[in-house]
C-alpha cells in the first residue's frame, strides 16, 4: 500500500481514508482497485484546482507510458465508485484537453491533517495497456523526434527542438489530445512503426520527420500518419539555408501546426461519415458539425446545429460544441436565414458566453464571442476578443483572419491587411480561405488600389464555399476598377442566391464604421442599383 499521508475526506456520504487506503460509504468499505483509489485521492486532495493528465500519469503510473484509454478507464471507474458518471459529472468534471477536477464538497477531518499525494509505482509486471477503439475519444497525436539522415553536424539539435516546439503549439488546441514529449520521445530512431506507436500510446495520429544536410541547405520532411491504417494523411518538405535554420525553425513550426489544424479535422470528418449518426461520440459529432457549418448555406447550417446539439447531449461541458452552436446562430443572422437576426445574435452571444465559461482557455470560444460583438457593431471590443483567441493559440488562422476583417471594417486597413496575409499563409487551404481573400479586396479598396481589389474579389468569388456576400464584394470591387461587365455578372450571381440582397443586408453583415471607404462602397452599390 502506498503512503498518501494521513487524511480522512468526507463527501456525499463517502469517506476517503488515506491512512487506511480505502473508500467507505456509510461505514461499509467499497472495493476499489488501487490505481482507481490513488486517482480519487489525488483529485480530492487537490479539489481547489484542476489536475492535468500528465500529473495523473506521474502520480498514478509513476510517469510510465500509458494510453489515453487507460486514463479514461480509471476515471470511469473512479466515477462509478462514488456514484458519478460521464454525463452528470457531478463530482469529477472533465476539463477538455487539460485534465480533471473534483467539484464535490469534500471536508477533511480536522484531526487528520493534510493529505499529500505521492507517486505510486505500478507493478513492474504490468503491461502498458493497448489503446481501445479510438472511435470513442477525441483525436490524439504523438509527435516523434525527427530522424537524422547522415551527419547534420551542429544542426542535429533541430531534430529534437522542432518537434518539441510543435508539441507545445499543438497542446493549445483543446480539441486535440497531444502526448507529452516525455512519452513520445521514447520512440526514437524509427524502429517502431506507426501502428505499434498508436497501440502503445493510444493515439490516432503520429507525426514523424527526417532531417538531412544537403550542401548549404537543411532539408526537413514531415508526415502525418493515421496509426490504425498506416495511411499518410499529409506530408510536406521544407528547405532552410544553413545560415537561416534557427529563423526558419519558427516558420516551419507555424506551417506544420496550421496544416495539422486543417488536415486532422478533415480526416476526422471522413471517419465520422463512415459511422451511423447514433454511434457518433461528442468529438465526432463536433467535427462533422464543423464540416457542415463551414459550407455557409441554410441546410448545412441547420445540420451543423443538430450535430453540435448531439455533441452536447453526449458531453454537456464541451466548450467547442457550445462555440460551434454559437457560430450557427451567428450564421443565421449574418446570412439572414431567420426573420429575427437580433434574436439570433443574442442567442449566439449566450452560447459563446457558455463556451468561454466552460473553458476560458479555449481560443474557439473567445473567437465566437468576438464574432457576436462584430455583428453588433462593437468593433474594437470584438478585436480584443480575437486578440485573446490568438494569444491562446498564435497559429489560430481564423482568429487572425477575423481580427483582420473587423480591423478592415473599423478602418484600420494596413494592420488588417497584414493579419489577412498572415492568416492565408498560416492556413492556405482553410475552409474560410475565400473569406480571407475577399477581405483583402476590402483592404485594397481602402488603399485606393481598385485593380488589386477587383483581383482579390474575383479570386475569392470563384473559390469553393464563396457565398452571396463574397460575390457582392466582387461586384462592387470590379465596378470601382472600371470592370463594368464583370461587376454586373457577379451581381447577378449574388442575386440568384438572394434576390433581395442589397446595401442594408451588406452593412448589417459588415457594420462598417462611418469612414470614407464605407461611403465609397455605398456609392458603388448605388451605381449598381443595389
Amino acid at each position: 500500500m502506498t503512503d498518501f499521508g494521513a487524511a480522512l475526506y468526507r463527501f456525499d456520504g463517502f469517506a476517503l481514508d488515506s491512512a487506511k487506503f480505502e473508500l467507505r460509504r456509510d461505514g461499509e468499505q467499497i472495493a476499489v482497485e488501487p490505481q482507481v483509489l490513488s486517482l480519487l485521492m489525488l483529485l480530492v486532495a487537490n479539489q481547489d484546482r484542476m489536475v492535468s493528465r500528465d500529473e495523473i500519469v506521474d502520480v498514478v503510473w509513476d510517469g510510465r507510458i500509458v494510453s489515453e484509454s487507460a486514463i479514461s478507464a480509471r476515471i470511469k471507474s473512479a466515477r462509478k465508485a462514488i456514484g458519478d458518471d460521464g454525463t452528470r459529472q457531478a463530482l469529477i468534471r472533465t476539463i477538455h484537453g487539460r485534465g480533471f477536477r473534483f467539484v464535490g464538497q469534500a471536508v477533511v477531518d480536522a484531526a487528520s491533517g493534510t493529505m499529500t499525494p505521492v507517486r505510486i509505482a505500478a507493478p513492474q509486471s504490468e503491461e502498458v495497456p493497448a489503446a481501445m477503439d479510438q472511435a470513442d475519444s477525441r483525436p490524439s497525436i504523438a509527435v516523434l523526434p525527427f530522424d537524422i539522415l547522415g551527419d547534420a553536424g551542429s544542426h542535429a539539435i533541430v531534430a529534437d527542438a522542432l518537434p518539441a516546439d510543435i508539441i507545445m503549439d499543438l497542446s493549445r488546441m483543446h480539441w486535440l489530445m497531444v502526448i507529452a514529449r516525455g512519452s513520445s520521445f521514447r520512440f526514437r530512431g524509427g524502429e517502431v512503426g506507426p501502428n505499434e506507436i498508436g497501440r502503445r500510446l493510444g493515439v490516432r495520429y503520429c507525426l514523424s520527420g527526417t532531417l538531412e544536410l544537403a550542401g548549404v541547405e537543411l532539408i526537413i520532411s514531415v508526415a502525418l500518419v493515421e496509426t490504425a491504417t498506416r495511411n499518410t494523411i499529409w506530408s510536406e518538405q521544407y528547405r532552410a539555408p544553413l545560415a537561416e535554420v534557427q529563423q526558419m525553425r519558427a516558420v516551419i513550426e507555424e506551417s506544420v501546426v496550421a496544416a495539422l489544424a486543417v488536415q486532422i479535422p478533415q480526416n476526422e470528418v471522413r471517419r465520422a461519415r463512415t459511422r451511423p449518426a447514433s454511434e457518433l461520440d461528442a468529438w465526432a459529432s463536433f467535427h462533422l458539425g464543423l464540416d457542415h457549418m463551414y459550407r455557409f448555406n441554410q441546410t448545412d447550417n441547420a445540420r451543423a446545429a443538430e450535430l453540435f446539439e448531439q455533441s452536447l447531449a453526449r458531453d454537456p461541458y464541451f466548450s467547442g460544441a457550445f462555440a460551434g452552436l454559437s457560430f450557427t446562430h451567428f450564421q443565421n443572422a449574418f446570412m439572414r436565414y431567420r426573420e429575427e437576426p437580433r434574436a439570433e445574435i443574442e442567442h449566439a452571444r449566450q452560447l459563446a458566453q457558455r463556451a468561454v465559461e466552460t473553458d476560458r482557455l479555449d481560443p474557439f470560444a473567445h473567437y465566437n464571442m468576438g464574432r457576436c460583438l462584430w455583428l453588433e457593431g462593437n468593433l474594437e471590443e470584438s478585436m480584443s476578443l480575437f486578440d485573446q483567441a490568438t494569444s491562446l493559440s498564435p497559429n489560430f488562422a481564423q482568429g487572425v483572419y477575423n481580427r483582420g476583417l473587423v480591423g478592415t471594417i473599423a478602418g484600420h486597413a494596413e494592420a488588417a491587411d497584414r493579419d489577412l496575409e498572415t492568416a492565408l499563409r498560416l492556413s492556405p487551404i482553410d475552409p474560410l480561405s475565400y473569406a480571407m481573400v475577399s477581405s483583402r479586396a476590402l483592404t485594397h479598396i481602402q488603399f485606393g488600389d481598385y485593380a488589386k481589389a477587383a483581383e482579390f474579389g474575383v479570386r475569392a468569388a470563384t473559390m469553393p464555399g464563396a457565398h452571396k456576400h463574397i460575390e457582392l464584394i466582387a461586384a462592387f470591387a470590379c465596378h470601382l476598377a472600371g470592370r463594368t461587365g464583370d461587376a454586373r455578372q457577379w451581381l447577378e450571381r449574388a442575386r440568384k442566391k438572394d434576390p433581395g440582397i442589397g446595401a442594408d443586408a451588406f452593412f448589417n453583415a459588415f457594420p462598417y464604421a462611418q469612414t470614407a471607404s464605407r461611403e465609397l462602397i455605398e456609392r458603388a452599390l448605388s451605381d449598381l442599383g443595389v
